[in-house]
């Protein structure tokens, strides 16, 4: 089988993050007794605008706490951790998207005792732990699910959703030749963050990132290989839109206007669509978990909530998370925000228990994966989204589309590294770029690949 296009311009070995800066920090417990101070925490995009809300009722509970917050736009925060960092400026809590969890992991203390991190969801947790050392507590999740207008699907035939692959192309079809939509699906056709939004195809197809001993990059795989061959179909048979526009707002526009009646973005989705369509839009669409291939399993993405290792206030700063970490607050957080909560009973919550779209995610949650914890992703997915691009339009004749061109005529750096020491095959004019890879939502455009 030819290799895929992420082995035909990304050849990586040897990962795994360099041995500078130490290891994490230990943490004690947090305190049952009163705590004060000042926090600083930041937040990134429309968490920090909204979070101070959420804040005043633990100021209400610990009177002799104060918390500052600071709204950090998503495309400068990867950044401005890493200045922070650099120059010990580092706040006392931080909002830290999931795949950044290994670029910063040693500035993070290890979580506290007394975080109760038993009712999250596992793969969620999972994500928070680096080389070993847990250093984050998942604050909300994110798995994309697969968005469907209920009413143009009754047209082409659909009165429940698909299960398998062939039955979802098929469905994207119909919605075009018997409901008159203009694309069937909409699908990232390249840029940033496109590869994290297609790996549901790579995760349900068997695919892995990475070995099992974490110690070499797997993108060759016949399981990347048939993910990618299926992804590229929707663009080759005219069922998805090769020029899709992530401009603010263009993907809901469309879905509302029936145009490409499904998409795939996260739990944002709902309110983001809700307020497109205006009153009763809701009734007209509903959400399917993703297709199976050898499973049915989506990427988990979301945030954390990590406290430095030169916290001045860490009693008071573990004992804010922990009450960032209540059921109720992520429920009464999930209504601000529509994060969904990391903490399981959470979903029990009145305004959860019964939403049937929701009711989708969870069962989507229980089948999720999340990129390697390496320092090495930011870079191998940039890298990746160019390459997919590439394929998506065309413009590479030497990976999926059936022969393998040899290096020397690809134009790879054979010297250029990883800032970790991986190495890595990019073509030239394309570097890859840091930004924020953090959540698995596609409804709002780049920087935030979310």
């Amino acid at each position: 089988m030819a290799a895929v296009c992420m082995a035909a311009a990304l050849v990586l070995t040897a990962c795994g993050r360099s041995g500078g800066g130490g290891a994490s920090a230990p943490a004690g417990s947090v305190p049952s007794g009163k705590v004060t101070g000042t926090i600083t925490l930041w937040a990134q995009g429309a968490e920090g605008e909204k979070l101070p809300k959420l804040i005043k009722g633990f100021e209400a509970a610990n009177p002799g706490v104060k918390v500052k917050v600071t709204a950090i736009p998503w495309d400068a925060a990867h950044a401005k951790y890493q200045s922070a960092i650099a120059g010990g400026t580092t706040p006392d809590v931080a909002q830290m998207g999931t795949t950044w969890m290994a670029d910063f992991a040693d500035s993070f203390q290890t979580v506290a005792r007394g975080i109760d991190t038993g009712d999250i969801f596992p793969d969620a947790k999972a994500a928070a732990v680096v080389k070993g050392d847990t250093v984050g507590v998942p604050w909300y999740v994110d798995a994309p699910v697969i968005y469907y207008r209920t009413d143009l699907a009754k047209k082409a035939g659909y009165t429940s959703p698909p299960k398998t692959w062939p039955e979802f192309k098929a469905m994207a079809k119909a919605m075009q030749t018997k409901a008159g939509a203009k694309w069937g699906v909409a699908l990232r056709p390249g840029g940033g963050g496109s590869f994290q939004t297609m790996l549901p195809f790579v995760f349900s197809n068997g695919a892995s990132l990475m070995n099992s001993s974490g110690s070499k990059w797997t993108l060759d795989s016949p399981q990347m290989a048939g993910a990618m061959k299926y992804y590229q179909s929707f663009f080759t048979e005219g069922i998805a839109d090769r020029n899709l526009s992530i401009a603010p707002g263009a993907q809901e526009s469309a879905f509302v206007k029936g145009r490409t009646p499904m998409l795939i973005t996260g739990g944002v989705g709902i309110s983001a669509l809700n307020q497109a369509g205006g009153a009763g839009f809701e009734r007209k669409y509903a959400v399917m978990p993703f297709p199976k291939k050898q499973s049915s399993t989506s990427f988990v993405g979301g945030s954390n909530l990590v406290v430095f290792r030169n916290s001045e206030h860490s009693a008071a700063a573990w004992k804010l998370v922990q009450y960032l970490s209540k059921a109720k607050a992520q429920a009464d957080w999930y209504k601000t925000t529509g994060d969904l909560p990391a903490v399981q009973s959470a979903w029990n919550e009145p305004g959860l228990r019964t939403d049937p779209k929701l009711k989708v995610f969870k069962k989507q949650l229980d089948s999720v994966q999340a990129p390697p914890a390496n320092t090495a992703w930011t870079q191998v997915s940039a890298a990746a989204d160019s390459q997919l691009e590439r394929i998506v339009k065309g413009t590479d004749h030497g990976s999926v589309l059936g022969t393998e061109v040899p290096a020397e005529q690809r134009g790879f750096d054979r010297n250029r590294e990883l800032t970790d020491g991986t190495q890595y095959h990019q073509r030239p004019g394309r570097p890859p770029q840091d930004r924020p890879g953090c959540r698995a939502r596609t409804a709002r455009p780049e920087p935030r690949p979310e």
